[in-house]
């Protein structure tokens, strides 16, 4: 399917000269003077290669037919990160070069978006946010409460984020998992 360069976002899938790439970024520039264009990174999912491409932004771009799906997150071995089909119960596999840095928020029965290319997995879309326990952080000082600042804190997942003074050893927090940080104390 064609669509227009400009319409295409981080995680979208392409068809170029018959090879999928996956979009790492895509920016669109509009000079003051010229034609605007949109600026895409990409990876060919079939060997990890990264290119940098610009095209004007009413240029047709093919974009490859992807499934997506919710699946729930089983566990992690040898072969990679394993993900079950819930309305079907069959099984997927997706590799560390799919799952990348976001691997640290997947906890098990997790429910994630998986984008499906051909029976291969080839995208994962994690919850906005997930819930995990402070292991470690400085204890808190009488009468800091009203400070805006953050201290620095380990969760259970061995991700560092900052966290308010008010939060303790042991609380459960909601983290944002787009970049980390800390959103709210968990309500449970």
């Amino acid at each position: 399917m064609k669509v227009i360069a400009s319409s295409l976002r981080k995680g979208n899938i392409v068809d170029l000269d018959g090879k999928l790439y996956v979009i790492l970024t895509a920016e669109n520039i509009h000079p003051g003077k010229g034609t605007p264009v949109t600026q895409l990174d990409m990876r060919r999912l079939s060997d990890g290669v990264k290119l940098s491409q610009r095209y004007k932004t009413t240029d047709q771009v093919e974009r490859a037919h992807v499934e997506e799906r919710e699946f729930q997150y089983l566990y992690q071995d040898a072969d990679g990160f394993h993900f079950m089909n819930m309305e079907s119960y069959d099984q997927v596999a997706a590799g560390e070069d799919v799952v990348g840095d976001q691997a640290v928020y997947l906890q098990p029965e997790m429910k994630c978006k998986l984008s499906v290319h051909e029976g291969v997995v080839v995208g994962l879309e994690l919850p906005q946010r997930v819930v995990l326990e402070v292991v470690e952080t400085e204890p808190t000082v009488k009468g800091q409460t009203a400070s805006s600042s953050y201290k620095p804190a380990v969760l259970s997942n061995g991700l560092r984020t900052g966290v308010p003074p008010h939060i303790g050893t042991g609380t459960r927090i909601v983290v944002s998992t787009a970049d980390g940080t800390y959103v709210e104390r968990a309500k449970d």
